[in-house]
């Protein structure tokens, strides 16, 4: 079985983490993956980059959580969450979210509601740059709107 948290500096491959994911698990019917980028604007404001700090264990015990809470909520059979830091340059990949269970349902709700409370509840730091220099990512409204509809709230509302 594929560790379930994996936070790094290096790039990763969804192939080869969805193929660990799933292996040796005949009862995968369903396969449900989220990639997500740097993109190279944010708020109408051009980015070169992004830099992603985080606090070692705190983080990987938070995600834990998390992928257990999901574990809970819906019929699932694995998940996965890799988390990448550092310095990544405009495009490149930043997070996956890949979760499978028996059929397509689960998996999607399933990976939507990580991907949710992963950008509200993890302590990662983001810090974007552009032309105009850098600025700290602040959390987002909506985001905190996307957990609600989870029954859940964060810790960052007010």
């Amino acid at each position: 079985m594929a560790e379930r948290v994996s936070i790094r500096h290096e790039d990763f491959d969804l192939a080869a983490e969805v193929a660990a994911l799933r292996a040796g698990d005949g009862g995968v019917g369903a396969v449900a993956a989220f990639v997500g980028t740097v993109r190279d604007a944010s708020d109408g404001r051009a980015i070169t980059r992004m830099e992603l700090e985080h606090y070692p264990g705190m983080t990987e015990a938070a995600i834990e959580t998390m992928i257990d809470a999901a574990m809970q909520r819906f019929d699932i059979r694995a998940a996965r969450v890799v988390h990448r830091i550092g310095v990544l340059e405009a495009r490149a990949q930043i997070v996956l979210v890949a979760v499978t269970s028996a059929h397509r349902g689960q998996a999607f709700q399933a990976c939507e509601f990580l991907m949710d409370y992963l950008k509200t509840q993890a302590p990662f730091w983001k810090k974007e740059t552009g032309p105009d220099g850098a600025r700290w990512v602040d959390a987002r409204v909506a985001d905190d709107e996307a957990l609600a509809r989870w029954g859940l709230a964060s810790a960052n509302a007010a």
